[in-house]
């Protein structure tokens, strides 16, 4: 008839229940299949006592099904449902014996034996509920060929038992699925939410560096330009230069804000923006700073520009904080499929190995998301230099590297 179709816990009907969960189905055909029999002996012209025993037991069906039979099905209490079942036998076992009608109660109740135990089991109950009708007809009504009736018996419990297997393989391959699919949703679930912080991350990151290399650079050349002023008699030249830098980290932060373009790029070449970002090195610190351009100049792709101006930005600054030089120089270099970039002084050195700082990582993770290479050399005493390789040619290049947004005017 049936296999087992329910999980422990598990809902009976309503929305989100799968198709072999519900038993609904099965209640219906098990209303039906005992009404049936009741009203045909309520209706047909036989002895009263047939009457009563007949829709006495089935009429109990129903109530023992609310009662005890379905608390056991949905709850999966093998000893309940035991228990229901043995009932189900015992009540049909007296109708079966009075009247040939009531055997169409077993289309209601042998599904029951099938939802309740396993395929085997479910047999020996199915093969119980039809011992009666079975007994009726060969000995109490004396059928002239009773070999026929136990034909007929033998196929359909047969049937049964073929049907049950199949049903409940069904079922059991159909819950193993729909386990599965729910894993999958969970883990795509978890996939998103992980996704979802990565970027989060990424974005925060990315904010990170853009205020390194823009705001946070800008406060440091105006402390130092106005402590510079304080110990000048006049320090109109440097409150005037800190008041340009002022002006400009608040033009980096309106365009942190609005378009995330580096405000040195903004209407100018790559070039331009170099050399302004080098002069401005002098102007603010006084030692002498040259930019030089090597080969010839072409636009590049916009995250490559942003690259090298956030390089050079970095470089300077760590010139202007710890390198104690007396010059500094810059150039780029226009080369066959790529571009080198140069930052050097002649200032007080270090050691590349212990050079850790979060400028030099976000720099080296810039330069990386272009296909890029940065290399960073210093002595004590003898200065430092940093160079940026990086391939202007290669399919590879990432057009939407996270550095800086990459539609501003080359």
């Amino acid at each position: 008839m049936t296999g087992r179709i329910q999980r422990p816990g598990l809902p009976t009907g309503g929305a989100g229940v799968h198709a072999w969960q519900s038993l609904r189905g099965w209640e219906m055909l098990l209303v039906v299949g005992t009404l049936l029999p009741t009203w045909a002996a309520l209706t047909v012209d036989v002895p009263w006592q047939e009457k009563v025993i007949v829709a006495g037991c089935l009429l109990s069906v129903l109530p023992l099904y609310l009662l005890l039979g379905r608390p056991a099905i949905v709850t999966n209490d093998r000893r309940r449902g035991a228990v229901y079942i043995a009932l189900l036998v015992v009540l049909f076992t007296p109708a079966g014996l009075t009247a040939s009608y009531a055997t169409f109660a077993l289309f209601g109740l042998c599904p029951q034996c099938f939802i309740v135990f396993p395929a085997r089991r479910a047999m020996i109950a199915v093969t119980a509920l039809n011992l009666s009708p079975a007994i009726r007809y060969i000995f109490l009504v004396g059928a002239p060929e009773p070999f026929n009736f136990l034909m007929v018996i033998t196929i359909v419990i047969f049937f049964s038992s073929i049907f049950g297997v199949w049903i409940e393989r069904i079922t059991r391959q159909s819950e193993e699925r729909a386990m599965l699919i729910e894993e999958l949703e969970s883990s795509r679930a978890e996939v998103a939410r992980l996704s979802a912080e990565r970027g989060a991350q990424a974005e925060r990151e990315r904010l990170a560096g853009e205020i390194h290399d823009t705001l946070a650079q800008g406060f440091t050349s105006i402390i130092m330009l106005l402590q510079a002023a304080e110990a000048q008699p006049d320090p109109s030249g440097h409150l005037a230069l800190a008041v340009r830098t002022a002006r400009e980290n608040l033009a980096e932060a309106r365009m942190l804000v609005t378009t995330l373009n580096p405000a040195p790029l903004d209407g100018s070449t790559l070039d331009e923006a170099l050399r302004r970002l080098t002069n401005r090195l002098g102007e603010e610190t006084g030692m002498s700073a040259g930019f030089e351009v090597h080969g010839k100049s072409r636009p590049l792709s916009a995250p490559v520009e942003v690259v090298l101006v956030r390089a050079v930005q970095e470089g300077l600054a760590n010139v202007r904080r710890h390198a104690d030089a007396r010059s500094a120089a810059v150039s780029i270099a226009y080369q066959d499929g790529s571009v080198l970039l140069k930052v050097r002084d002649d200032g007080c050195g270090f050691d590349p190995s212990g050079a850790q700082g979060y400028g030099l990582r976000g720099m080296r993770a810039r330069v990386e998301q272009v296909g890029g290479a940065l290399a960073v050399t210093g002595l004590r005493g003898e200065g430092a230099s940093l160079e940026v390789l990086i391939p202007t040619d290669r399919p590879g290049i990432r057009t939407d590297a996270p550095t800086d947004r990459l539609d501003q005017k080359a």
